[in-house]
């Protein structure tokens, strides 16, 4: 059996990467800072800023009943333009992939690290942790950028009247969320090429019982005996045994 686990260093940091870029991609997803909206009237919005999020829009009131007014964004509504609704779909799915590719990425080192089997699958197990990082990257990243450019651009959002919001903001800037989530994706993509480039050395593993036969015969230098016979009363005789030796005289 070879020993691989001096082989695969870089990609247990790459592990621990993934699942930290990966916890940063779930934290982007439920923030409510992708977009900064500034507004003139502050009657209702009395900060004169309100935060514009993928599930829900929410700024801070002293005329409403609660402080935080929030209304949450369903996905079926006419309202949203198609950058928000499909960035709810692709973060879903990139979190869905991003555990996905921790598990696997998780299965891969270990069968370097403590696996005493044979490894014909390991290749395939590092390629798709890999595959599942860069996908993560990518599902995560095209919503980001597309949001990002609609803000720059200074696009609106038509909210219907119970959200208490303006039909288009004075300003807006691109959110704290937006920069996390990019991270994210950067990280975790990183991950996935470290793991893509991962190449088990050349050489295919011995059985485990040829090399414990080995170490019994040759490695330990211990002498083997005939075959040891069987008695009427079920025992067994010691061949070493001579029974002449044994007599008195």
């Amino acid at each position: 059996m070879r020993y691989l686990a001096h082989t695969a260093h870089k990609q247990f940091v790459g592990l621990l990467m993934g699942c930290v870029a990966w916890i940063i991609t779930t934290a982007a997803t439920g923030l409510n800072e992708w977009r900064l909206w500034h507004v003139q009237d502050t009657t209702v919005v009395s900060s004169g800023v309100a935060w514009v999020g993928i599930w829900r829009a929410c700024f801070y009131s002293h005329t409403l009943a609660r402080f935080e007014f929030c209304r949450q964004m369903d996905i079926t509504a006419g309202y949203l333009p198609p950058e928000i609704v499909t960035a709810q779909v692709l973060m879903v799915l990139a979190m869905a992939c991003g555990l996905a590719g921790n598990v696997v990425a998780v299965y891969a080192v270990r069968m370097v690290y403590f696996s005493v089997m044979r490894r014909n699958r390991l290749r395939l197990a590092f390629a798709a942790a890999g595959s599942l990082y860069v996908l993560t990257g990518v599902c995560s990243s095209v919503p980001l950028v597309w949001n990002m450019t609609s803000v720059m651009a200074n696009q609106s959002i038509d909210f219907p009247p119970e959200f208490h919001m303006p039909s288009a903001p004075t300003q807006q800037r691109v959110g704290s969320a937006v920069g996390v989530g990019l991270a994210g994706s950067l990280l975790i993509m990183l991950c996935g090429l470290m793991f893509l480039c991962y190449r088990p050395p050349p050489g295919r593993d011995e059985p485990i019982q040829r090399t414990v036969d080995h170490f019994l015969q040759g490695s330990s230098g211990l002498t083997t005996i005939g075959p040891v016979g069987e008695t009427r009363d079920g025992g067994k005789d010691n061949p070493t045994f001579d029974p002449e030796e044994g007599q008195q005289p």
